[in-house]
């Protein structure tokens, strides 16, 4: 989901998202490992690459980092913090996008249901426009280990987009994958993509 969640990975330990994005004409890899060393500091650094025009390029560079105000609690709320930037290679003067927005999550019948809100800022490295940005997403338990997924997402100008899906723990905990279809609301077929992801959580590597 683009919609951002109140939470982290745990103390000492770290992650790896993944995912692949079918759009028209072009297909992104992703992967964007993180780890939390402080306790309150989830870091990432990774991005995409691109297939298209019978060429796969790097895309895409993510630097960012997230801490929480406070943790997202069963049947509460949690907030965040979240600031980065991502580097285009392949654009023809190699911009920089900057970004920073607050995550929100609040939690409902025992985790059966959360809702994800974002509000946040980014500033485009080529028109050096800012912009504000937006999400709200939904995550809803289905059976023990699967889940509905939902957003939409957008700036202050332009349709915004959605995407639905299902989220299923392949090992609990460790192992989730993750299947959605999205577009841009008015958008037609050459907006539309297909997203397959998965997602790797590891043990506490330190004492």
């Amino acid at each position: 989901m683009v919609t951002d969640d109140a939470r982290i990975v745990d103390a000492r330990t770290c992650q790896i998202e993944s995912w692949v994005k079918g759009n028209q004409g072009s297909t992104e890899f992703w992967a964007l490992p993180a780890c939390n060393l402080t306790g309150n500091l989830e870091f990432t650094l990774g991005g995409a690459r691109t297939h298209m025009d019978g060429h796969t390029r790097t895309t895409d560079i993510v630097v960012q980092g997230k801490t929480l105000f406070k943790p997202l609690d069963t049947n509460s709320w949690g907030v965040g913090l979240v600031g980065g930037t991502t580097h285009h290679p392949q654009s023809n003067t190699g911009t920089r996008d900057w970004y920073a927005y607050v995550p929100a999550s609040f939690s409902f019948r025992d985790d059966g249901v959360v809702v994800h809100a974002n509000l946040g800022w980014m500033r485009d490295g080529q028109t050096l426009r800012d912009d504000m940005t937006w999400g709200l997403g939904t995550e809803a338990r289905l059976e023990a280990h699967t889940w509905l997924i939902g957003e939409s997402f957008g700036q202050n100008h332009g349709n915004p987009f959605y995407q639905l899906g299902l989220r299923h723990w392949l090992m609990p905990d460790r192992v989730q994958l993750d299947a959605t279809i999205g577009d841009r609301t008015g958008g037609g077929r050459q907006e539309r993509w297909l997203s397959i992801g998965l997602r790797f959580l590891s043990l506490p590597f330190l004492p």
